[in-house]
């Protein structure tokens, strides 16, 4: 090999080692502005939840308060039973994502190991659930719930009374059904090998003791996925709470947050402080399951 060819290669690999420093800088530096952009928005309501209410009604915008306001986070929740509200909120959010991570998981077993009749088409007709909105259904579903026989002063035939109207069970009940749930569970339990299945039945093992001792034991990943997203949902979902509640002992902390607009005028620090603590269990829950969130993610997805 001569000189110049040696010279050539040595330079192709410091143009290269260059391409590919310039290629990582670039990477990183648009990430970064990526994740400026995304928690900009926070960062807003946090300065914003540390500035007085005449701060926030100036012609113009102050990025940073005066003087930081730290009492308005004590000061948000003198106001109106947030205790109540932070007890339904939780109550009703950890049923539903009981019963629903519950309910996906042996659907989904269901449709993924189980062989029977129209077992492609029942699951086509749940997935169709997932393109619907609430908005379409709510008035079925609160005319259902009003019309339970014998329950809220219902006779038998369902008239008369409120039924499961204004009740934690009209919070929960409708909120099981879970066809993203479903659909996570039958694509994760796809990956499972048929031969499994061959060897626990011969061990005497039927279909709920297959799916109890073998696959729910094996379901952190998909699980962790689906709880973080129905928690999420869950605890920051207003429309329906709203439709379904007549009371403010029934009332969650999403409607407790509307109580800050009073008469047009919102109290700005004092709606960011309670939005801010109204996160915090939404970040718990998402930081406690994240080490399988991503897994369950590409796992479910495998097939």
């Amino acid at each position: 090999m001569t000189s110049k060819t040696k010279e050539v290669d040595v330079r192709s690999v410091r143009m290269y080692k260059i391409r590919r420093r310039i290629i990582r800088v670039m990477i990183v530096l648009f990430l970064v502005i990526v994740v400026a952009f995304s928690f900009f928005p926070l960062f807003i309501m946090i300065l914003t939840a540390l500035k007085e209410q005449k701060e926030t009604l100036t012609a113009t915008f102050r990025f940073f308060p005066k003087v930081p306001q730290f009492h308005n986070f004590v000061d948000c929740f003198a106001r109106n039973n947030w205790f109540r509200y932070f007890l339904n909120s939780g109550f009703v959010t950890l049923m539903v994502v009981l019963l629903s991570t519950f309910i996906s998981s042996l659907a989904g077993f269901s449709f993924a190991r189980l062989k029977f009749k129209g077992n492609t088409a029942i699951f086509m007709m749940f997935m169709a659930g997932i393109m619907i909105p609430a908005q379409a259904y709510i008035i079925p579903q609160y005319i259902m719930l009003r019309s339970i026989p014998l329950l809220g002063g219902n006779d038998i035939t369902g008239a008369g009374g409120t039924g499961l109207l204004g009740t934690y069970w009209a919070l929960i009940i409708p909120f099981t059904a879970a066809p993203l749930g479903i659909f996570l569970c039958r694509q994760f339990y796809l990956t499972f090998p048929r031969s499994l299945d061959d060897a626990a039945r011969i061990d005497g093992c039927n279909n709920f003791q297959l799916f109890a001792s073998i696959y729910l034991p094996q379901s952190k990943t998909v699980f962790a996925t689906f709880v973080i997203l129905k928690f999420t949902y869950t605890w920051n979902e207003f429309f329906y709470p709203l439709i379904m509640t007549n009371s403010k002992d029934m009332y969650t902390v999403q409607i407790g947050l509307q109580q800050f607009n009073e008469l047009g005028i919102v109290d700005w620090p004092l709606l960011m402080a309670a939005t801010l603590v109204v996160m915090m269990p939404i970040l718990v829950v998402f930081f406690a399951a994240q080490k399988y969130f991503v897994q369950g993610i590409v796992t479910s997805g495998l097939k």
